[in-house]
């Protein structure tokens, strides 16, 4: 997520720079056809095309809005999260009251996952979006989008972290190893019925919300809506340079005076690639905001909220030598 007001020029130019070209090019090429080899007829009416243009943005507009809410879901899921964390880890200190072991195996093995649950969220699909060379080589530099799940022995015993690695879905199984301890403890006498009842209320939403984001992992944004919306997009971009033509070659007919007249048709170049530029990047950013747990710039920075959750949580265990806050690489927050 990016936390800086204003975006680095230096990140839009990642973005932009290969498009940049292309449109330059583009223009160029359509413009010294119809002026060096005087191909007249590229010039087509620039009515037609502004219609296409306003369609294009109404379209582009309802793909952004819809994105948008993508993120915003996976962002308020991740502080549902962050609650349940809180409430678990509460509920351990007050139900399992005199078994320090069992509190920490319990509250260590949710930070395992939350840490599983963020590593299977960010690993890349069929559908996953991918950049020119330059913003990836940024990404992989950051090391931020795909980790390695590392950090697991962490927070687990060996033999409970080595079992994990054969498994299909190691969040999924982690909250069966919740509930399976709370089925020993119960039978140790440990905590009571209705204890093990709150703490399985507790566990469901944890599932919960763990299948809410799965299910925006696993669900790609409707395809008919997605890929269209860059066609359409690409489509009005290539046919502008032809309608800038003919606006710029009225202007100089109604202009007689004007000096240098073919230096005048030219700046449909600037132009062009100025318009063509912010309809790809408008068309860019739904794109981008359609994987909100990829570990891209405009992502949920689930590397951040689970170190704020580990905070909380040791502190509760009046641990001391806590883990600082996770820093934004580049103004991006992971």
């Amino acid at each position: 997520m990016y936390i800086k007001r204003n975006i680095s020029w230096n990140i839009i130019f990642k973005y932009a720079w290969r498009n940049v070209i292309f449109f330059t090019l583009w223009a160029a090429f359509i413009f010294s056809l119809y002026y060096f080899l005087n191909w007249r007829f590229l010039d087509l009416p620039f009515e037609p095309l502004g219609v296409i243009g306003i369609a294009v943005s109404f379209y582009i507009g309802f793909k952004n809005a819809q994105s948008y809410d993508r993120f915003w879901e996976g962002r308020k899921i991740w502080g549902g999260i962050i609650n349940s964390s809180r409430t678990w880890a509460n509920n351990v200190l007050s139900f399992v009251v005199n078994d320090k072991d069992a509190q920490r195996i319990l509250i260590y093995r949710h930070l395992a996952w939350i840490t599983a649950l963020r590593v299977q969220l960010r690993q890349p699909s069929s559908f996953s979006i991918t950049e020119n060379r330059s913003v990836e080589k940024m990404f992989d530099r950051h090391g931020e989008r795909n980790p390695v799940c590392s950090r697991l022995d962490a927070f687990l015993d060996p033999e409970e972290d080595a079992d994990l690695e054969n498994r299909k879905n190691v969040a999924t199984h982690l909250i069966k190893n919740q509930g399976q301890h709370l089925k020993k403890l119960l039978q140790e006498e440990k905590i009571t019925e209705f204890d093990k009842q709150v703490f399985h209320n507790n566990l469901e939403e944890l599932y919960n919300l763990q299948g809410k984001c799965e299910r925006i992992k696993n669900t790609p944004f409707p395809r008919q809506y997605a890929y269209f919306s860059t066609i359409f997009t690409w489509i009005f971009v290539l046919l502008l340079p032809f309608g800038l033509l003919s606006i710029f070659e009225a202007e100089i007919n109604e202009l007689r005076s004007v000096l240098h007249q073919e230096l005048f048709l030219a700046l449909m170049i600037p132009f062009s690639v100025l318009i063509s530029w912010i309809f790809i990047t408008m068309e860019k950013i739904g794109s981008n905001s359609e994987d909100p747990f990829e570990g891209r710039i405009n992502d949920v920075p689930m590397t951040a909220l689970c170190r704020t959750i580990e905070i909380d949580l040791r502190d509760m265990l009046d641990e001391g030598n806590l883990p600082s806050k996770v820093e934004p690489k580049d103004n991006i927050l992971y």
